[in-house]
């Protein structure tokens, strides 16, 4: 279970890491277009990354 716990954490900041590369990848217009400002993509990863 202790293992189970490690490996969940890792996968979740894993798609935080990813989440954040991605949507840094996106332009001002492209962001806009989804609603998101620059400012915001870190806790929209964390967010997601969570769930």
């Amino acid at each position: 279970m202790f293992i189970a716990s490690i490996i969940a954490k890792v996968q979740s900041f894993l798609r935080y890491r990813e989440t954040v590369r991605e949507l840094s990848k996106l332009s001002d217009r492209e962001l806009d277009d989804l609603g998101i400002s620059r400012g915001n993509i870190e806790d929209i990863a964390r967010h997601y990354s969570a769930a």
